[in-house]
């Protein structure tokens, strides 16, 4: 079973996700935010968590950060954490440190079992809550509040692909969570707002 690499191929593809957020992911124009707000340029996380090379990099630095964490899953709110999820999870096994993936609906469905919250996950598990983009962290804290009420789990730390640096970080913090961002906007080289 392979097992994560060196720190230095953890690095490269870092770096090479890094590349692929700049030439693929950042674009700029005219936009409206889930949040409602209005930006100059937009982070079109897609073009890296739908594209092969890029979702493996994600979920390989993904794996590193979680290294040694005591993790039982990893998820977040539906759409944009679900490839993730998934490829972190089914990466994990090969890496020796499985973990179990779960989606968040933004409603409680009303047929079948009527959960808010899909996966294999048991009650009172260890997770890490999985965002694309981040802007003001509302959908990290709705994916949080659910997965506490619903599954009674812990949650370890919110974890993020890109930090737009709109106080995402600081309302996950204030509401007592650990955050980590992979990139922030300035590192991709965006002059922030």
């Amino acid at each position: 079973m392979e097992t994560v690499g060196p720190a230095s191929d953890v690095a490269a593809l870092r770096a090479r996700l890094r590349d692929l957020l700049v030439e693929r992911a950042i674009r700029y124009g005219e936009f409206t935010l889930a949040s409602g707000q209005t930006s100059h340029y937009y982070v079109d996380k897609t073009q890296i968590t739908l594209m092969g090379e890029g979702l493996y990099c994600l979920a390989r630095v993904v794996l590193d950060q979680l290294e040694g964490m005591n993790v039982h899953a990893v998820g977040g709110m539906t759409i944009g954490a679900d490839p993730i999820a998934g490829a972190v999870a089914a990466l994990s096994v090969c890496h020796g440190q499985p973990l179990d993936a779960f989606i968040v609906r933004k409603e409680r469905k009303d047929r079948g079992t009527a959960q808010r919250v899909e996966g294999p996950v048991k009650r009172g598990a260890r997770v890490v809550v999985l965002e694309d983009v981040i802007t003001t962290g509302g959908s990290a804290l709705g994916a949080i509040e659910a997965v506490e009420q619903e599954l009674d789990a812990e949650v370890v730390q919110v974890l993020v692909m890109v930090d737009r640096l709109q106080g995402g970080r600081e309302a996950v913090a204030e509401a007592g969570y650990e955050f980590t961002a992979l990139f922030t906007v300035e590192d991709l080289g965006v002059q922030v707002e």
